[in-house]
């Protein structure tokens, strides 16, 4: 059963979300871990996909699309086919995805925004129905 962590930021901004997604990005690919991000649609996939390349100054974390590359160490997809991913999901869509479970860790980032921290909740609620590790991370900065 999947370890499931729950990072909730002090901000509302939809834009700090992102931003702690790259950093997790980046850390877990640093340690090794292959990460799959799951976006909510295009047009956040694909200002995921310029956050990665600039977030940092003095680094990047490689990426691709997952349609593109379903073998990246980093993929970026949408929809109900994660490829061959089965280290860490990094979910940035409103709902679970129908393929949760065959991921040993799952992050959900919330932020304080209504609609966000609403879906967070349900998510968490489905989480715990079905009998998932819940760790909450309440972070006190960015």
């Amino acid at each position: 059963m999947s370890q499931v962590d729950f990072y909730v930021l002090p901000t509302d901004s939809l834009s700090a979300r992102l931003d702690f997604a790259c950093k997790l990005c980046e850390k877990a690919w640093r340690l090794g871990h292959r990460v799959y991000l799951h976006c909510q649609d295009a047009a956040q996939r694909a200002e995921l996909d310029q956050r990665l390349w600039q977030f940092k100054g003095e680094a990047f974390v490689p990426h691709d699309l997952a349609e593109a590359q379903a073998d990246a160490a980093v993929a970026l997809g949408l929809g109900d086919d994660p490829g061959s991913h089965t280290d860490l999901l990094i979910n940035l869509g409103g709902k679970v995805p129908g393929f949760v479970g065959r991921f040993q860790r799952v992050a959900e980032i919330v932020v304080e925004a209504p609609a966000i921290r609403e879906a967070a909740r349900e998510r968490f609620r489905f989480y715990r129905e079905q009998g998932y590790a819940l760790q909450n991370h309440r972070l006190q900065r960015l």
